[in-house]
């Protein structure tokens, strides 16, 4: 049993210590912008009329009760009043300047967090200016990264990068262009390589929503785990290591532009019903919350997977693959699109050349012809990269099929190769057409393909030459040269040319 005296030296301590408290309240709270106190479902009980009136309520007496978000946009008390650990020292966006603020849990006598207060600090303390300057310049930094951001979730693309004229192309455009006047799900099919995500960014670029955000996601590219986050979301502090103000999903960051889903054929079959039932009810859920939001995604997806298969399988839903293949389109494969092979190489020689600032190589009729019987199992990806290897690493300016040969990695054969049928090949001016069994090298074959092949473009453009080199991947000096030199060679005469251009 305690004495007398050391009774009224531990009621000593406990008037000094409340006395401690109610003055340390008092300091912060006159030497503060702003004080706001809240229970445990983190509602307003208490706010000194100052920091009410810079949210907008003249009367103090008119936040009480509410939600300390209602009165205080950014607010953190909630979180401190659900951890019951304090959030010292930080920095709270307003209307008007940021402050730097103190949140506190409150306790009872049991240890039990009951509330929290929060003091907001004058902004105008001259001892923060440093930190205020950081801040704004870090504030301005990060303002840039979303322009720059922005920036990016536009379309690169549109259908002019599509390079070719033959049927299979032209078809594709086609219907890539009635797909960019809907808004109506599209499904890109096509091997690896065969510009699923060009023709994606040429539609989008075509659409009414082309001025709203681009945005990709590749779905073999995220770890199965992250991927509900990815699409969905999630809410500030749904798990352990979540951002503390919550992130945004591909589905939010997309809202009124285009969400572009790429190897969908891999997406978990687990995520599949919820990825339907945002693009049919146009809402999404983030991770650890429980508001619906509402959102406006047009929706185009690709895969160089067999869906069909794979629905009969049962490894992808058959509800999802109907609601994306509403609008289907078949990339063909560049062994497909042989009129489209010299355009496209012209096209990348042109781009890449420009890009690493190195001349044009020029490639002999018969690294033409090798080019050409090649099977391409990586389709434009490949013929990309073997052309850029070949820039890079070419020392002359011309290349021939040795060269073409050691890049592919294939070995010449030791017959000479059969020329091209006779219908595929334009006589020269005044020259009856010849058999197939003709005694033309290839390289004589392909020139005169070629010669016809510009001619043929010149005519469906009228004679300009610019628009014709545009059509078929050119730039307008290549087309002039390749044109005098079929002339040079008789292979075109004057009456072959029209006047233009």
């Amino acid at each position: 049993m305690l004495s007398t005296e050391e009774a009224g030296v531990l009621t000593n301590y406990d008037v000094v210590a409340r006395r401690a408290m109610e003055s340390l309240f008092r300091t912060l709270e006159n030497f503060s912008e702003g004080t706001i106190v809240v229970d445990a479902q983190a509602r307003v009980v208490w706010i000194n009329k100052r920091y009410a009136t810079r949210f907008g309520f003249e009367d103090p007496q008119k936040a009480i009760g509410l939600d300390c978000e209602k009165v205080v946009p950014n607010s953190l008390l909630r979180e401190v009043v659900e951890t019951g650990k304090p959030i010292l020292l930080d920095l709270m966006e307003t209307r008007q300047d940021p402050m730097i603020v103190i949140r506190l849990p409150i306790r009872d006598d049991a240890g039990n967090c009951v509330g929290a207060v929060g003091f907001a600090l004058f902004d105008e303390l001259k001892t923060l200016t440093p930190l205020f300057a950081h801040y704004d310049r870090i504030r301005e930094e990060l303002a840039s990264a979303h322009r720059s951001l922005e920036q990016t979730r536009r379309a690169k693309y549109t259908f002019a990068s599509f390079i070719g004229n033959c049927a299979a192309t032209l078809e594709v455009k086609r219907l890539a262009r009635l797909a960019a006047q809907s808004d109506a799900a599209t499904l890109l099919l096509g091997e690896t390589g065969t510009g699923k995500e060009l023709l994606a960014h040429a539609i989008h670029a075509a659409s009414s929503r082309a001025t709203r955000p681009l945005v990709s996601v590749n779905v073999a590219a995220i770890p199965d785990t992250l991927l509900e986050v990815e699409f969905f979301g999630a809410a500030p502090g749904a798990y352990t290591g979540a951002e503390r103000k919550g992130r945004k999903g591909k589905f939010e960051l997309a809202d009124g532009g285009t969400l572009f889903l790429d190897e969908i054929g891999d997406m978990p079959l687990i995520l599949q019903s919820k990825l339907l039932r945002a693009i049919q009810e146009q809402e999404i859920e983030p991770i650890g919350s429980n508001r619906l939001i509402p959102v406006d995604v047009r929706i185009i997806a690709a895969t160089s997977a067999d869906l069909p298969a794979l629905v009969e399988a049962g490894k992808f839903r058959a509800d999802l693959y109907y609601r994306l293949n509403v609008l289907p389109i078949a990339l063909p494969p560049l062994r497909e699109r042989q009129l489209d092979l010299l355009p496209l190489v012209y096209s990348l020689l042109d781009e890449i050349c420009s890009r690493i600032e190195r001349h044009v190589p020029v490639l002999t009729q018969a690294a033409l012809q090798l080019l050409g019987q090649y099977h391409w199992p990586g389709n434009v990806r490949q013929l990309r990269n073997v052309l850029e290897r070949m820039v890079v690493t070419q020392e002359g300016r011309e290349v021939d099929e040795d060269r073409i040969a050691f890049l592919l990695g294939i070995s010449l054969p030791s017959a000479p190769v059969a020329v091209v049928e006779a219908a595929a090949v334009a006589p020269a001016a005044g020259e009856a057409a010849t058999s197939p069994a003709a005694a033309l090298g290839y390289a004589d074959a392909m020139a005169r393909f070629e010669a016809h092949y510009l001619v043929t473009a010149l005519g469906q453009h009228a004679g300009n030459v610019a628009t014709a080199a545009a059509s078929v991947g050119l730039s307008r000096a290549a087309f002039y040269k390749k044109l005098s030199a079929h002339k040079s060679a008789g292979l075109i005469n004057d009456r072959n040319l029209l006047v233009g251009g």
